[in-house]
């Protein structure tokens, strides 16, 4: 018979369990103090990041807009693929987790053209989300899609996802590519108006909350918590699209035809708002692949074999052709700023219209000889001619009547020793004498514009200011900011900085440079306009100093019109041309020439021609297909152009040129009255030849030409036709013919 265990055992045995029982509960309950209180937020955010899948919504950012309202950048959908590692290793089977993992890096690297061995080791990450490509447009993200579906045994869709954002889209390509800029793969803006207007443009993100499963997909029926993300800020620009395509293909033309080195830029400026019309720097790029180079960059980069040598030099490459050369680079402006140097002089009395200098070569300051650019000097000239001829010694002379103080004065008052202020990133500051080092040989050479350094931006605002009635204005680039719904929510208003010579002289200005263009600056004149102009050619003295090069030059031409009232400025400058010429006058001033005669009727500014001037204007070719010979005879005549008859019918029934074609009065229209193959002629040799003497040329052989250049002016020949002599063509083919004065000179 077994004993009964005592009184005193029970007692003692309920005492241990009671002590037990109370350290277990001590022991939890610090526990859970532990967790809840002292832990409890760290904790419950490690629960969170296992069950909650918080994702990002990315903000579309603003558009841009032209100042007509064209599109130039805007956000497209785009989507991120992903892939979920860990839903991978959660399967039970290693060989199965082994053919998903193969399975993803096969297909995605095809798709996403992409390395397999990346996205391989992508899937054997520890982590529940995985970025495998951001950005892919429609087509790729659909593709990925039907790759899902088509491996629905293998459950691809739970280790394999698209999440929608948005990609930057620029719809004209290269158009304005230096001053909208581009943005990066987190959509900041990293260059142009994209960078400098980021925080406008940037919108504000949304986010996605949902519960997930232990594989790290999201669970069906449970819960999810979505905020919208809200547009950025639109911007609408002062740019026109027309204008600025008009600036790319005129400078691009002429980097080609002068082998321009280190690119070019042109700027349109209205000269009374500071609304920058027009900006373009050739060789530019795509902001839609920014980081691709130009045949050409990228073919040097390919010669060299050193692999650090060759990053650095790609790396050099992109930066400069993301460079604006219009706000972020400084030059010599030459002969240009002697238009600021006749304005203090007439601001401050000390010359006049009727003031003459007496030019005989060369002047001496202080021990220091300069010379003049015609052999034997100008002689005696009046104002008007100095600037004309663009006479270093009268301008020198000019100089020094105005001294230091003075000049130093107007050179601040002027904005050269300031930043414009542009909207625009990396505005480059100048280099200049400053007043207290500037001794007489520092003036004289500043007098025409060499030994300091300005940006083209200060120099067309300059400019402007000095023809304007005498008012330096801000330039800009934006004109409104749109919010989310596309309301305006700011104004940029037009301000003047300050007036900076009086309206007498800048009247009298306005007279000078027109005499300039008239007399000098042959080349940038436009039939039927009044325009202003000053060219300029300075030497890079630095470079060349370090290089040994000495044929280094800038060739640049600013013009005004219309120059009684003057509304638009165009400034042009060429770095480094390597053809046979660099005189600014003779490369730069067609290029502003072409632009002006594009951008003055598109704005609304009607042409009034001088008689010789209307020999040289286009006639657009009537429709004549199906009109009796008679009738087409006298359409033709009263055109003043000829006409030549293919055929022995009576009614026309094909034309060379086709009807809406533009040719020059005594061109040729060949009239076909039975179908039969086009009759050929051989383009005759049409350079060395005046327009008229072209023009006659041509049509004694069946063909007729395009001017281009200034033709209006006695005495300009030309100097290359784009279809070369004896060359068999179709009658009536257009022929272009280029003019200029090659005696322009603007040392």
């Amino acid at each position: 018979m077994t004993a009964k265990p005592g009184k005193m055992m029970i007692t003692r045995t309920a005492t241990v369990m009671i002590i037990m029982i109370l350290c277990l509960s001590l022991i939890s309950g610090a526990s859970l103090v532990n967790i809840m209180i002292l832990h409890g937020e760290e904790y419950q955010s490690k629960a969170s990041e296992q069950q909650l899948y918080d994702s990002l919504v990315s903000a579309p950012r603003g558009d841009i807009y032209d100042c007509n309202m064209n599109i130039l950048a805007t956000s497209s959908t785009a989507w991120t693929v992903y892939i979920t590692p860990n839903g991978i290793k959660k399967l039970k089977s290693s060989e199965e987790a082994e053919k998903v993992r193969k399975t993803i890096a096969e297909n995605l690297s095809a798709i996403l053209e992409m390395d397999y061995e990346k996205i391989y080791n992508y899937t054997g990450e520890n982590s529940y989300y995985v970025i495998v490509k951001k950005k892919v447009d429609k087509t790729v993200a659909d593709k990925v899609r039907q790759f899902i579906a088509d491996n629905e045994k293998l459950e691809i869709t739970r280790y394999v996802g698209l999440d929608e954002t948005t990609k930057r889209y620029y719809p004209n390509d290269s158009l304005a590519s230096v001053v909208i800029g581009f943005v990066g793969d987190d959509d900041q803006g990293l260059a142009g108006i994209e960078s400098y207007y980021d925080n406008e443009l940037t919108g504000i993100a949304g986010r996605v909350v949902a519960a997930k499963n232990a594989a790290g997909t999201d669970m069906p029926f449970t819960y999810e918590k979505v905020e919208e993300a809200t547009k950025g800020k639109s911007l609408v620009l002062t740019i026109d699209s027309y204008i600025q395509y008009a600036c790319e293909k005129y400078l691009q033309a002429a980097i080609e035809e002068n082998q321009v080195a280190e690119r070019g830029a042109a700027v349109v400026m209205n000269v009374n708002t500071g609304e920058i019309m027009g900006m373009a720097v050739k060789g530019d790029f795509n902001p839609n692949e920014p980081f691709v180079l130009s045949d050409t960059d990228k073919a040097a980069v390919d010669a060299v074999t050193d692999e650090e040598e060759k990053s650095k030099l790609k790396s050099d490459l992109l930066n400069r052709q993301w460079r604006n050369k219009a706000v972020s680079d400084t030059y010599e402006p030459g002969s240009v700023f002697k238009v600021f140097t006749a304005a203090v002089g007439l601001e401050e009395n000390l010359i006049n219209k009727n003031s003459t200098f007496n030019c005989t070569h060369s002047i001496n300051i202080a021990g220091q000889n300069y010379n003049c650019h015609k052999a034997g000097g100008h002689g005696v000239q009046n104002l008007q001619q100095a600037i004309s001829n663009s006479c270093n010694p009268a301008f020198i002379t000019i100089g020094q009547i105005i001294g230091t103080a003075t000049f130093s004065k107007y050179f601040k008052a002027f904005g050269f020793t300031e930043k414009t202020g542009i909207d625009l990133p990396g505005e480059a500051s100048s280099n200049y004498h400053k007043e207290e080092k500037m001794g007489p040989t520092e003036l004289a050479s500043s007098s025409f514009g060499q030994t300091f350094n300005v940006t083209p931006m200060q120099m067309i605002s300059a400019v402007s200011a000095a023809v304007n009635g005498g008012y330096l204005v801000q330039p800009h680039l934006v004109s409104r900011v749109l919010d989310e719904n596309g309301k305006v929510s700011e104004t940029k208003s037009t301000a003047y900085k300050r007036q900076v010579i009086s309206e007498s002289t800048s009247a009298t200005m306005r007279e000078l440079m027109e005499y300039v263009c008239q007399n000098g600056a042959k080349n940038a004149l436009v039939p039927g306009y009044r325009v202003g102009a000053k060219t300029g050619t300075s030497q890079k003295v630095a470079k060349i100093n370090a290089t040994g090069d000495h044929y280094l030059y800038i060739g640049s031409c600013v013009t005004v019109a219309p120059i009684d009232n003057p509304q638009i400025a165009v400034l042009v400058m060429l770095d480094e041309p390597k053809g046979d010429k660099y005189y600014g006058g003779i490369i730069s001033a067609p290029v502003n020439s072409k632009i002006m005669a594009d951008v003055l009727p598109y704005l609304g500014y009607d042409p009034q021609y001088t008689e010789e001037e209307l020999k040289s204007v286009a006639r657009s070719v009537p429709s004549l297909v199906g009109s009796e010979i008679s009738a087409a005879k006298g359409q033709i005549n009263t055109l003043n152009l000829t006409y030549k008859i293919v055929g022995s019918g009576n009614t026309v029934v094909r034309q060379l040129p086709e009807a809406g074609s533009s040719i020059y009065s005594g061109g040729v229209v060949i009239l076909y009255t039975e179908e039969t193959g086009d009759q050929t002629v051989t383009v005759p040799n049409l350079t060395g030849l005046t327009a008229t003497e072209a023009n006659t040329a041509a049509a004694s052989a069946g063909i007729n030409i395009e001017f281009s250049g200034n033709t209006s002016t006695a005495g300009i020949k030309s100097y290359k036709q784009s279809i070369e002599a004896g060359q068999q063509v179709a009658a009536g083919t257009i022929v272009t013919v280029y003019f200029r004065d090659e005696t322009s000179v603007d040392a």
